[in-house]
């Protein structure tokens, strides 16, 4: 049995997965857990997939998922989640900028919540153009979605499994798990994670298309939750079901 599911999503990033891989397998087996890191290489032009063939060689607890062209962030870690095995599923980049010494605490928050998502509380390895937009950006998420995420660009989470069935994303909604669980019933925790300056390439994401991509997403999420059914059940006659 598998306790625990890593799932990176890989897009161009050959030069980061070999010293990201070093470091991961040793918090990993530091926590004496069965493990398996699921790396989706989401149509990558360089050779991600073959180094991660190369670690699967190595090491029969990595596994490769391959999507035939690239889907975006949203496809490449819908279809990680839905791969993973594990009683516990984390969700982080490959880039290097989160840092895989946090998992043990976000791991221990699941004892007590459904999902666990990061928060990038130092951003100090980005410029003051990104970390200004994704204050503006965060903002306005939560005034329109009515939430209180502080950092809904951070994909660095982990979540009981249960939570994750029937978990139905779209594209760009990658953003808004923690809001569609939460919409689902499940207790979401945010908690900070660090987070590490970029050293090898540059975001997959400008900072004027995601805004235009995600204020669209943000539309739709502000009408999914205005459209939200809420009732309960009281009593079914026949049906052996009697609430007080």
């Amino acid at each position: 049995m598998t306790d625990l599911s890593v799932v990176i999503p890989v897009y161009n990033e050959e030069a980061s997965l070999t010293p990201l891989w070093s470091e991961l397998r040793v918090v990993l087996e530091e926590l004496g857990l069965a493990f398996e890191v699921v790396f989706v290489d989401d149509g990558s032009r360089d050779r991600s997939a073959e180094i991660i063939r190369s670690f699967r060689e190595a090491d029969r607890r990595v596994r490769l998922v391959r999507l035939k062209t690239n889907g975006g962030e949203t496809a490449a870690t819908d279809a990680g989640l839905k791969a993973a095995r594990g009683g516990r599923v984390v969700v982080m980049d490959a880039d290097l900028q989160n840092d895989p010494r946090d998992i043990p605490m976000l791991l221990a928050h699941l004892d007590h919540w459904d999902a666990v998502t990061g928060w990038r509380v130092n951003r100090a390895g980005d410029n003051l153009v990104r970390r200004a937009s994704s204050q503006v950006a965060n903002g306005i998420r939560n005034w329109m979605s009515d939430e209180t995420i502080h950092d809904s660009g951070c994909t660095f989470r982990a979540f009981r499994r249960e939570c994750l069935r029937g978990l139905v994303l779209y594209r760009g909604f990658h953003r808004f798990i923690p809001t569609l669980l939460r919409m689902r019933g499940y207790r979401v925790l945010e908690v900070p994670v660090g987070h590490r300056p970029r050293r090898f390439g540059r975001s997959k994401y400008g900072i004027l298309d995601r805004a235009l991509v995600a204020f669209a997403d943000l539309l739709v999420i502000r009408w999914m939750k205005s459209r939200l059914l809420r009732y309960e059940v009281v009593e079914d006659v026949g049906g052996d079901l009697v609430r007080n």
